[in-house]
């Protein structure tokens, strides 16, 4: 991609030179300010296209990060033998981890809000999971 932006700017700076042997003295300086002005857009949409590419790059690496938030907590989750990962569903958005489900006791429930607070990446824990005590 930035080579496609340097050919361009290239070929804009060889349209402009040559516009310019042509040309009379008023007529080179109304053409090297067309190539000026050329080259400066070309420009400007390379560094707008660069900021572009990084702003894409980092909301698919949140995302990633996010998923491997979720795979450890729900990891976590099965490691308790209180808690069952089948029952407790987790979303991670920015680090931010909602726990949603049911845990067996209120000591199961604080004790997953302290498994999913322990997992590397994790900003804070919100811990929805409703008692239901195991039949």
């Amino acid at each position: 991609m930035n080579s496609r932006l340097l050919t361009m700017t290239a070929i804009s700076a060889v349209v402009a030179s040559l516009a310019l042997a042509g040309c009379d003295k008023g007529d080179r300086t109304a053409a090297k300010n067309v190539g000026d002005d050329t080259v400066a857009q070309v420009d400007q949409k390379a560094r707008q296209m660069g900021e572009s590419a990084k702003d894409g790059a980092q909301k698919v690496g949140d995302k990633v990060e996010d998923a491997v938030i979720t795979a450890s907590v729900k990891t976590e989750m099965a490691k308790d033998s209180e808690l069952s990962a089948m029952q407790v569903n987790v979303d991670t958005d920015n680090g931010r981890v909602a726990l949603r489900g049911t845990a067996p006791s209120t000591a199961a429930k604080a004790h997953a809000t302290t498994l999913a607070a322990g997992v590397k990446g994790v900003a804070s824990v919100d811990n929805q999971l409703s008692v239901e005590p195991k039949k």
